[in-house]
């Protein structure tokens, strides 16, 4: 049977789990079920939402000062058939989570869909496997930092930006995700200039790259824009798809004019995902349903860094990123408040498939963005090596710099 499994926290004053869910579960469906004729009944019963399963929870405390009452709180399983919505996003959102996301207290966790509803989504082009064939980079994690202070800069500026981030060893270097269409460094001309560079560093080194240039504008620019990128030789884009929408990385990720990873970027989604009691889970918008729609890199906050996340959140996003299943696996890529310091860990949690990616980090350094880029690829190398960080710093300026101005990461050790 084609369905969808919706996974709800939910929060009920009155402590009655199993009612709530039946009133959920009819609610986003027919609407209601034990006043209807036997005759109808039978007719719409393939509508029909069903509660699969509750689990109450223990008490929270901090859940009832939230409140300013006692709320009882539970797990709910409910099953949505397929029959009710059109097989996108939009129509499966608004079917399990539509008006009840207006209730404030009920968090949809996770989305669980049949095989032959998952099958309507191509997912990613590329994914973990396809970007490690484009870089030639296997067996580590890869490499990515982002322009700094280009707002209010001209083209060269930018240039040199890139040019030193890849040459001191970055694979992927990305926009920021405010730097959008303007005089001085527009579109099409990041695009170009960004190919050059990449094309210049492949002729100097044989070293193969990745420049993320960020997509914006009005939806209905977008496919346009993208294509045109395609076309002049953009080797990434960015998007910012939680303020455009999901579906909207849908439709780019599946247009063949468009043959160009895409890498999306988590601003706005703390305002669908951050609270513990109602909303999104991170690891859902974040993980699952931007894999979904087709992105190859799912940036989120590290639990580390300066915009941290729990770290059973944040190890969430990377799990549904990268667990086996139907779709290309998708980068994860931990991020804010990186530094070289921090690589064990990173490692550590999130593994080989996944990208370090930093700003502050790179920028920062001592002798500028080659000499920050080249601390990183340094402190990779320790890991891999099995070479404590401080043990490698003792033959590398650029490392030895980095752990004199941020130090080391304690948790590694944990």
């Amino acid at each position: 049977m084609s369905q969808v499994t919706a996974t709800y926290l939910i929060h009920d004053r009155k402590g009655s789990l199993e009612k709530k869910a039946e009133g959920i579960a009819l609610g986003l469906t027919i609407g209601s079920w034990t006043d209807l004729p036997d005759l109808e009944k039978e007719q719409l019963k393939k509508h029909k939402g069903t509660v699969l399963s509750v689990k109450e929870l223990e008490e929270d405390p901090g859940v009832n000062a939230y409140f300013g009452e006692k709320r009882t709180r539970g797990l709910v399983k409910i099953v949505y058939p397929s029959a009710n919505f059109s097989p996108d996003l939009p129509a499966v959102l608004t079917t399990v989570f539509g008006k009840l996301s207006l209730d404030g207290e009920v968090k949809l966790l996770d989305l669980e869909f049949s095989d032959s509803l998952a099958k309507q989504f191509r997912g990613p082009k590329y994914g973990i496997s396809g970007i490690r064939e484009k870089l030639g980079v296997y067996g580590r994690p890869l490499l990515m930092s982002i322009f700094k202070g280009v707002i209010g800069k001209d083209l060269d500026y930018l240039e040199k930006q890139l040019y030193d981030q890849l040459a001191g060893g970055m694979d992927l270097v990305k926009d920021d995700e405010i730097l959008f269409d303007n005089p001085l460094t527009p579109f099409s001309k990041r695009v170009e200039r960004g190919r050059r560079i990449i094309d210049q560093l492949r002729e100097e080194t044989g070293k193969h790259s990745l420049y993320a240039v960020n997509l914006t504008g009005r939806t209905f620019e977008l496919r346009d824009k993208a294509r045109y990128a395609a076309e002049a030789g953009a080797t990434a884009l960015l998007f910012n798809v939680h303020a455009y929408g999901l579906d909207v990385l849908q439709a780019l990720a599946e247009d063949d004019q468009i043959p160009v990873p895409i890498m999306a970027h988590p601003a706005v989604s703390g305002a669908l995902a951050s609270s513990s009691v109602y909303g999104f889970s991170y690891s859902l918008i974040l993980g699952k349903l931007t894999r979904l729609a087709g992105a190859d890199f799912s940036l989120f906050p590290s639990p580390y860094g300066s915009v941290a996340l729990e770290k059973g959140e944040a190890l969430g996003i990377a799990e549904a990123c990268t667990t086996e299943g139907l779709h290309q696996e998708v980068f994860p890529v931990p991020s804010a408040g990186i530094h070289p310091g921090m690589v064990p860990v990173l490692i550590k949690d999130f593994g080989l498939d996944s990208i370090i990616n930093a700003g502050g980090g790179i920028h920062g350094h001592p002798n500028g963005a080659k000499g920050g880029a080249a601390a990183f690829r340094s402190a990779v190398d320790a890991v891999l090596e099995g070479i404590p960080l401080d043990e490698k710093a003792k033959t590398d300026e650029h490392l030895r710099k980095a752990l004199e101005l941020w130090g080391q990461y304690e948790a590694a050790a944990k």
